[in-house]
């Protein structure tokens, strides 16, 4: 039977560079069986479109929102846009290693169960190189389930797991559509929002399957939102709000062992005393408080 062409959006606001980084790895694809959607959120630069409009690529459709959605209203149009059987909303500074489609692909055909599809990922910094960070490093080396082969979660396993420690990586997932249904991005969760739409998916059942094969490139780099939102605190609030919420809905749903892991939320009070350090060399007293409320609550 054939497949459907996944479904990659793309939800745009950033370097333009990059973003074509980001193109150039969709277009190097060794399988074709791909449909490329950007959504440019009215990033004020004329080259974006332009770029695209050179490229005159069939498989790529460039759309502009008229205004600016802000991250969360801009994966929330994504989401209304994806039509396929499977999607993935990738970053607009990520790259897919070449094999990426033909991975999912297989994976797709061979594990039809999957609602969920994490390929492998590498690291990169903001310069594209291979990195090591000490929160990547903890969390694929100490908290994500490791197999020599696939391995399929759901369920109070797979909760647990993830609020101990988000080993997933966002932009890296496929998901079926149809799972998707009726769901939305949060906006009282702009940092973590895909944290708060996961835990949904799980509890209505979701079965994820981990992919060993290293087939992503998820960069980080200090410029990101998710970085400065961790000075500035709205990255934690947001933290402490969601675990609390989590706390209860796993309650409610019988899942003791996930309650619990919710309540303790160890590795995000762990993170914030590791930015202790960096806060006190700049003698960001606020955030050394925020940092340290934290870290207790």
């Amino acid at each position: 039977m054939t497949q459907e062409p996944l479904d990659i959006l793309v939800p745009f606001w950033g370097e333009p560079a990059l973003l074509r980084e980001t193109v150039a790895s969709v277009l190097a694809q060794t399988d074709d069986n791909w449909h490329l959607t950007v959504v440019d959120d009215d990033y004020p630069d004329p080259s974006v479109a332009q770029y695209f409009a050179d490229l005159a690529d069939p498989r790529i459709t460039y759309l502009r929102n008229e205004q600016n959605l802000g991250v969360t209203g801009n994966f929330r149009r994504c989401l209304e846009l994806a039509s396929r059987e499977h999607v993935v909303f990738l970053g607009c500074d990520d790259r897919l290693l070449p094999q990426f489609v033909e991975v999912v692909a297989r994976a797709r055909r061979e594990v039809p169960e999957a609602t969920i599809i994490e390929v492998g990922v590498q690291v990169i910094d903001q310069h594209g190189e291979p990195v090591s960070t000490l929160a990547d490093t903890v969390k694929q080396r100490l908290f994500m389930p490791r197999s020599a082969g696939r391995q399929l979660l759901s369920g109070e396993e797979l909760a647990a797991s993830l609020l101990r420690a988000n080993w997933l990586y966002w932009p890296s997932l496929v998901f079926r559509r149809d799972t998707l249904a009726g769901k939305d991005f949060r906006d009282d969760l702009p940092l973590i929002q895909d944290l708060g739409l996961i835990r949904e998916l799980i509890t209505d059942g979701a079965v994820l399957l981990l992919e060993p094969e290293v087939a992503f490139e998820y960069r980080r780099h200090l410029e990101s939102a998710s970085v400065a939102g961790l000075y500035d605190g709205t990255r934690f609030a947001g933290e402490r709000m969601f675990f609390a919420e989590s706390a209860e809905v796993m309650a409610a749903h019988g899942w003791p062992r996930a309650a619990r892991a919710a309540r303790w939320h160890l590795t995000s009070r762990l993170h914030a005393l590791t930015l202790v350090p960096a806060a006190l060399r700049q003698r960001d007293w606020a955030a050394v408080r925020g940092l340290l409320r934290h870290a207790v609550r």
